[in-house]
């Protein structure tokens, strides 16, 4: 099955990430896919993931077709026009790449080009319109395609945004523009996800809820003062902080863990989108700590 087909087949479903390297040296990358294939459902592959310049989304998600894995194209509205969007979609249609996730796109402040233009031609709502057009064989001018595409486009959303009724409202508007699922921003505290998932259970879409690894009680405490939209609770942080630094990443893994089998034994959610950054050798470990494998 494809990733939609297994999204809605009621599988718990678990996606990991592969970032792009900065360079082409793709030797890490060959091991990373080959590592996480057959074990996750699908890969999200990053689009100059914070605003850091790195291979193009669009080529590693061939090279992960080419592994006999199905890639998650992300697209960012931040480095191209609709334009350049638009084309950059019909080229991933042809060569095979049916999932798409978009998003808006960190500021070049956040990246290693300060000195870029941003371009934010399109936000993400207004990309999940074009993808939709393409799907029904129109681009964003209204002219006829010569052959549409078949996407299975999702988008984002941050359930423990403050205040969350904005993030509700636009995330009701993504549903509108055409978005089928949503992996969400990392979450920590379950109950208050599961508060999310009442509103999110009212619409036709699967939600995948986030998982960052947590690697120290410094990390969490960062992720606190300085992410928007994430909260890693104190009891957590005690929880790391009691590890000592020998043992807090292995506890963070456990962390994650728990997360996931509560999520799947309660059916909170529809699966767990795994974001390692840079410690992809540590997903299928978490998923046997979770009984998925």
């Amino acid at each position: 099955m494809n990733f939609e087909e297994t999204l809605n087949s009621g599988k718990f479903v678990v996606t990991a990430e592969v970032g792009p390297p900065k360079g082409t040296d793709i030797a890490a990358l060959h091991h990373d896919i080959e590592l996480l294939k057959g074990k996750v459902d699908a890969l999200n592959v990053t689009d100059n993931q914070s605003a850091v310049m790195r291979i193009c989304s669009l080529a590693i998600c061939k090279i992960v077709l080419d592994h006999g894995a199905e890639p998650i194209l992300q697209m960012t509205c931040r480095d191209r026009n609709r334009i350049g969007l638009q084309s950059d979609l019909l080229g991933a249609s042809v060569l095979g790449i049916r999932n798409v996730l978009c998003m808006t796109g960190d500021h070049v402040f956040a990246g290693d080009h300060k000195g870029a233009k941003p371009v934010y031609d399109l936000e993400s709502v207004q990309l999940l319109a074009a993808v939709q057009g393409l799907n029904g064989g129109k681009d964003m001018a209204g002219n006829d395609l010569l052959g549409c595409t078949n996407f299975f486009q999702g988008a984002v959303v941050t359930p423990e945004a403050n205040p969350l009724a904005p993030q509700l409202a636009k995330f009701e508007k993504k549903i509108r523009a055409g978005a089928r699922f949503f992996q969400t921003q990392a979450i920590y505290d379950v109950d208050k996800f599961k508060d999310f998932m009442v509103v999110a259970r009212r619409f036709p879409v699967k939600v995948l809820a986030g998982l960052v690894i947590l690697k120290s009680a410094g990390m969490a405490n960062f992720l606190n003062k300085n992410v928007p939209g994430i909260r890693v609770p104190e009891d957590l942080i005690e929880e790391l902080k009691a590890a000592g630094k020998e043992k807090a990443l292995e506890t963070g893994m456990d962390i994650a863990a728990r997360h996931i089998r509560r999520m799947k034994e309660e059916n909170i959610c529809d699966g767990v989108h795994i974001m390692a950054i840079g410690m992809e050798d540590k997903v299928p470990v978490i998923m046997e700590k979770a009984g998925l494998i």
